[in-house]
């Protein structure tokens, strides 16, 4: 598949996909940050600064990876090189510590992550395996698939599990996550701009989409993964229902291909909402303790006006979104999450 144009060039202006005065400013326009500290690629004037300190971003990472399993070339790729049945708990660890510095590190930092991976990339390869044709890593229509995955998923658990954006805040955000395309080698421009254009991916990309050996192995290993045999109870407790829920949030043709069933979708918007709850509840001064510390790093840089939260989304709400839709927004963008019953 060719690079397909979606219509506009970066609409920030610059190589990082942000305007150097607005990265500082929150996202109901007051300043946020220290004078002349780096606010990195997003700053707390995005979108994506303030929502991917959300702890409900796991279940999100995990749906991602649902997703971009079903492409056979990508996780062919993954699987031809990379111990992923051994250190699949390391690589959702890597991919987070990856778009978590990306977020909130320096520009440096960040700029410095995306050529790490790109230099991996262009030195990997796989066979194709309906056709046993090569192919490089860095093919920019696995590219591309691994990110639109990935940017719907998080977009898509975030709305679904209570994060009340708004429609121009979610065009804001896919806008603004060009960036992470450019950073691991794709041209912003071909790279979808909007949830519309992300749409419109997803239907053009979806007849190519499989459910092989390879995406079963993926489903296998987070419904069951391999854990040390006292900890088996609390991987069944704990883990097995966060990844059912990550499962069941899928498109029905993801189901479909997979070949088993989810819950109804009400009801696992229920469960998203009420997971989303019980997640948010834990102070989120506790959560960000936790390795590898982005969050912390970028607030003793930039502040405590820096501080990442949901809630700063709602003010911006009347200035991000067009009139007339704040009102009607509920963030779900489907009428079957209007009610949770």
């Amino acid at each position: 598949m060719g690079a397909a144009p979606y219509g506009r060039e970066n609409v920030h202006g610059d190589g990082d996909g942000k305007r150097d005065g607005d990265r500082r400013a929150g996202p109901d326009g007051s300043r946020t940050g220290r004078a002349g500290a780096d606010p990195g690629l997003f700053g707390p004037g995005s979108v994506t600064w303030q929502c991917h300190g959300d702890p409900i971003m796991w279940i999100a990472g995990v749906r991602a990876l649902y997703l971009q399993a079903l492409h056979p070339r990508a996780v062919r790729g993954v699987m031809a090189n990379s111990d992923f049945r051994q250190d699949a708990w390391g690589r959702l660890l890597r991919t987070a510590d990856f778009v978590g510095t990306i977020t909130y590190g320096t520009t440096e930092a960040a700029e410095a992550a995306g050529a790490r991976v790109r230099k991996i990339h262009r030195m990997l390869s796989a066979t194709d395996p309906a056709t046993g044709d090569r192919f490089p890593l860095d093919d920019p229509e696995l590219l591309l698939w691994v990110h639109c995955a990935q940017i719907d998923s998080f977009l898509h658990t975030l709305r679904r599990s209570g994060v009340p954006l708004t429609a121009a805040q979610a065009d804001r955000y896919v806008d603004e996550n060009r960036t992470n395309a450019r950073l691991v080698g794709l041209d912003p421009a071909a790279v979808p701009a909007t949830t519309a254009d992300l749409a419109a991916y997803f239907d053009e990309v979806r007849p190519r989409l499989a459910a092989g050996a390879d995406a079963r192995a993926v489903d296998d290993f987070l419904r069951s993964p391999p854990v040390h045999p006292l900890l088996v109870p609390g991987r069944n407790l704990l883990w097995r229902p966060l990844a059912e829920l990550a499962y069941g949030s899928l498109p029905a043709y993801a189901h479909q291909l997979y070949g088993r069933p989810a819950r109804a979708p009400r009801g696992v918007t229920r469960r998203l909402r009420l997971t989303g709850l019980v997640l948010r509840s834990i102070p989120a001064g506790l959560r960000w303790q936790l390795p590898p510390g982005h969050i912390l790093r970028a607030m003793r840089r930039m502040g405590p006006g820096s501080r990442p939260s949901t809630h700063a989304l709602r003010t911006s709400a009347a200035i991000l979104d067009r009139p007339g839709r704040v009102a009607h927004d509920n963030g779900g963008g489907s009428r079957t999450w209007l009610s949770p019953d």
